[in-house]
């Protein structure tokens, strides 16, 4: 592949800004490190799920039909259609958040003596009905902003980054259940391919650092193979066109199964807020005022409509991923455009299930490295938006109690074995802890600061930036770009 062409240098760490074109090649290339970054991500709940409740005679089409999905949502969202989608460079995924009560909807069905086709025909259609409780609280979004402050966006995406570190650290050691977990040669790849990303992000050459994770990818999973971690004999066997059929299962309806559904459709939108509230200061976008706002709306709006062509197209609800936030702060390739090609690449491994069937090859080790890295940076992001926030007293409270209760929830979740059954299947997600804790506590605890206490993280400038100002800069030649230096 030729060297992408790329713009003059900017004052930033963008390469490629929110409504920039990159050329073909550059958009491509960035294009791929999402898809390699999120497609483990977006196919896991659907083998979870199928595995779990004994459908594997459909596992192959649900994960063709969960990328082909995942392409449309991701489309939708960065193309804007009137008042829906974010216009951002925002992935759209399966979402974990719904995994247990998934699950606990299906067993309902399968106790009762239901077939494949009436547990799926039941997940697809309360779903799909649920999937209108977020379109609605998108709509009150501007009504909310009391509850979705900088302090508690901050909160749930630091908390979200912290928490999906162990699942990086977990496929760094081989993955969960690995019978080599932990052994050196997965440590050695996920360290390759770590150190691999780390090296490239060091040359002041925009081509290398918008290939940075696709070449740590492609290194470690060429090792991989040539120390017999790859074996293509495993290659599931799939058809060679999965084409989308609207309730293929049929449609179907049980109150018991929706309820608990619709309630993790009211907590996800935090979430997703968080990641769009991300996801927009990465791209250089505002973080508050009315676009900001509209932005939020647009978003939720888009992730609910999503979820709801997902159940028609036969997968589970979607959400905005988290982890391209990291691809875009490591690429500098914000521009939405690329996620024309990111949706282009998901439809087509939807409809072409071997091309995503070899992918799945892929050791985790090597995507453990890489997630390592996106995930730590996502965590980051968040103590930005913290640290522009204010760390007053106030804050500080917020924000310790609300990542003390979340990672304690993650790191011990028997604490809630003594919940009812439907409190369990709402709070036992830390990021759904934090995320309360940081709604409550923002609301009851004052918002005035003590009388005479400073803020030390909210000055006027930053020293960081004051020497910036005071530093001479030396102007590029005309039409000079990175790529040239």
């Amino acid at each position: 592949m030729s060297a992408p062409d790329l713009p003059p240098t900017r004052p930033s760490d963008l390469i490629y800004g929110l409504e920039d074109r990159p050329h073909f090649s550059a958009a491509v290339f960035a294009a791929l490190q999402h898809v390699l970054a999120s497609f483990v991500g977006i196919i896991t709940p659907t083998l979870i799920v199928g595995g779990t409740l004994g459908l594997q005679s459909e596992v192959p089409y649900l994960i063709s039909m969960a990328l082909f999905v995942s392409g449309l949502g991701t489309f939708v969202q960065a193309r804007r259609f009137g008042p829906i989608g974010a216009g951002l460079l925002c992935l759209q995924g399966t979402s974990f958040a719904f995994l247990s009560v998934i699950l606990s909807a299906g067993f309902l069905v399968k106790n009762r003596g239901g077939g494949t086709d009436e547990i799926l025909s039941t997940l697809f259609g309360v779903c799909f009905c649920a999937a209108f409780v977020e379109v609605a609280f998108s709509q009150c979004i501007g009504k909310l902003r009391k509850l979705i402050t900088p302090v508690v966006t901050g909160t749930i995406i630091t908390l979200m980054g912290l928490s999906l570190i162990k699942v990086a650290v977990t496929d760094m050691a081989g993955g969960f259940g690995a019978a080599d977990f932990g052994a050196l040669s997965n440590l050695g790849l996920a360290g390759l391919v770590l150190v691999t990303i780390v090296v490239l992000n060091r040359f002041d050459v925009p081509v290398l650092r918008l290939g940075a994770i696709i070449i740590g990818l492609g290194l470690g999973f060429a090792v991989a193979w040539l120390l017999g971690k790859v074996d293509f004999a495993q290659m599931p066997q799939v058809p060679l066109v999965s084409l989308p059929i609207p309730f293929k299962y049929g449609f179907s309806f049980d109150w018991l199964a929706f309820v608990p559904i619709a309630v993790i459709f009211l907590v996800t939108p935090l979430e997703a807020a968080g990641d769009l509230t991300a996801n927009s200061m990465i791209s250089r976008q505002p973080v508050k005022g009315p676009l900001y706002v509209k932005r939020i709306r647009s978003g939720l709006l888009a992730d609910g409509l999503n979820s709801a062509m997902a159940a028609v197209f036969n997968s589970m609800p979607m959400v905005t991923f988290a982890q391209n936030n990291g691809v875009i702060q490591l690429t500098g390739v914000a521009s939405r455009y690329v996620a024309y090609f990111i949706a282009a690449i998901l439809v087509l491994l939807g409809l072409f299930p071997m091309v995503g069937a070899v992918l799945q090859l892929m050791p985790k080790p090597v995507l453990g490295g890489a997630t390592l890295i996106m995930f730590g940076t996502v965590a980051v992001a968040g103590i930005k938006i913290l640290s522009e926030a204010g760390l007053h007293r106030r804050n500080m409270l917020v924000v310790a109690i609300s990542l003390g209760l979340g990672l304690g929830v993650a790191s011990v979740p028997e604490v809630l074995n003594a919940l009812p059954g439907a409190l369990h299947n709402i709070f036992d997600s830390p990021i759904t802890v934090g995320a309360f804790s940081a709604i409550l506590l923002n609301l009851f605890l004052p918002e005035d600061l003590v009388e005479g206490e400073e803020n030390p993280f909210e000055p006027e400038a930053s020293m960081i930036e004051v020497l910036q100002d005071a530093e001479p800069r030396e102007e590029p030649a005309a039409g000079a770009s990175r790529l040239s230096r």
